[in-house]
């Protein structure tokens, strides 16, 4: 049995992982209100913005860690086993927070929570090296990051409106199930890697095979490693740098939304769970729409020609360039619908810049070399990501966002200045001579 395009089913597969993992995390931030009222009665805004911050550490510094570690895990076990792994813990974590009691409870479930679920993006970004020739990674780059915005968008209404039927307990032990049937299909359909898989077409694995340029160096449809550099080696490259540089500044900006949109709206509209609802879901809309556009750019200016390092660099600057002044906007942006609007815009930018910063890794480097260098570039990420969100309670007392917005907009220049002075070309590296 063939299975016509068995790529796009492949990364349409790890897109639905990426949307559930985003109902996973986002719906601590949708049931914050609901959940300060049950466990923190009599404390204020302020209060309770300081120990939902906190347990949000505790998730990035985990997720930050399980990049490191799922990195290599995907080299050692595989894409299918790895996906099996960091999805299967993260749904069990996840269904664990309707046991939580306090910030003790919540810690540990959202620590576990975090280290599985941060198997997705060099699962992910693997999984885009081994399915997709080169020319068209940046547009599989943009389908399963997209799943982060889709599954934002779902998780903002849904979680509003589950909370009309069941209490924030069973909301998170309905969510986990969701992630644990995911397993089902992904075991069925992922049997082995395109070389060896008994369901693909000869016309299609030999499309594969042939498109990845830095991978198949001999010809002979294997993945070769002709540079494979040890650790040291690989830091020892300034465009290692650029990867991780870029991807630890531009990261922040999306934890930013991710954790504190729901926030935000509550405590600068006075907004409640069902409220939230009807506005949250509108920026992530914007970074579902900047992620396909992101990658569909990519995959046109390459057709047309263009060049790996102009495609890449030309859509990270249209990317930060976007969100540079609608997160300076963001200081004054009016009533709710024209704020929910410019975070649309200011996501737009995110999704149409990160998705070709993530693929710079298989860009540079090939085989297990890209596993590692996506877990330290996402380490960086999420440690830049946990200290901003441990300023914000500090920034943002009062209810002034200002100041957080505005460290967003310098963090949108650090992205294109590490991407433009610490990778002067982008292609694939060889070994220092």
């Amino acid at each position: 049995m063939n299975i016509k395009g068995l790529r796009w089913w492949v990364v349409g597969l790890i897109a639905l992982a990426t949307i559930i993992n985003y109902i996973d995390r986002t719906s601590l931030s949708v049931l914050w209100p609901e959940i300060a009222k049950d466990l923190y009665p009599g404390h204020t805004s302020d209060e309770t913005k300081e120990i939902y911050a906190l347990i949000s550490i505790i998730f990035v510094f985990s997720y930050a860690f399980g990049q490191a570690i799922f990195g290599k895990i995907f080299d050692w076990v595989g894409t299918r086993l790895g996906f099996v792994l960091s999805i299967g813990v993260w749904s069990i974590a996840t269904a664990l927070h309707a046991f939580a009691q306090g910030v003790l409870s919540f810690g540990i479930f959202r620590a576990i929570l975090g280290v599985s679920e941060a198997g997705n993006w060099p699962g992910a970004t693997k999984g885009n090296a081994e399915w997709f020739p080169t020319k068209e990674r940046a547009l599989a780059q943009g389908i399963f990051n997209s799943g982060a915005a889709i599954g934002a968008i779902i998780s903002i209404p849904l979680i509003a409106y589950l909370t009309i039927h069941f209490s924030w307990q069973a909301i998170f032990i309905l969510i986990g199930l969701a992630g644990l049937l995911w397993l089902i299909p992904w075991l069925i359909l992922v049997k082995a890697p395109p070389k060896d898989h008994p369901w693909i077409s000869d016309e299609e694995r030999e499309y594969i095979l042939t498109g990845q340029k830095n991978e198949d160096f001999d010809g002979d449809g294997d993945v070769d490693q002709e540079y494979d550099p040890d650790t040291k080696e690989l830091l020892g490259h300034k465009q290692s740098w650029g990867v991780i540089l870029a991807s630890a500044a531009i990261d922040p900006i999306w934890w930013l939304f991710v954790f504190w949109i729901p926030i935000y709206l509550n405590e600068v509209y006075g907004m409640d769970v069902k409220s939230i609802g009807l506005y949250g879901w509108v920026p992530y809309f914007g970074a579902m729409l900047g992620a396909w556009f992101g990658g569909l750019f990519a995959q046109n200016g390459l057709k047309r020609g263009w060049s790996v390092n102009k495609t890449r660099k030309t859509i990270i600057t249209i990317g930060c360039l976007i969100m540079l002044p609608a997160l300076l906007a963001m200081a004054s942006p009016g009533g709710p619908t024209s704020a929910v609007l410019i975070m649309a815009v200011i996501l737009f930018g995110f999704q149409t810049a990160i998705g070709n910063v993530q693929t710079l890794t298989s860009d540079l480097f090939s085989g297990k070399t890209v596993g590692t260098l996506a877990g330290f570039s996402g380490m960086a990420a999420k440690l830049t990501a946990a200290g901003l969100t441990y300023l914000v309670p500090w920034l943002t007392s009062g209810g002034n966002y200002t100041p957080a917005f505005v460290i967003g907009a310098a963090l949108a220049i650090l992205t294109l200045s590490s991407v433009w002075i610490l990778i002067p070309k982008v292609k694939p590296l060889t070994k220092k001579v």
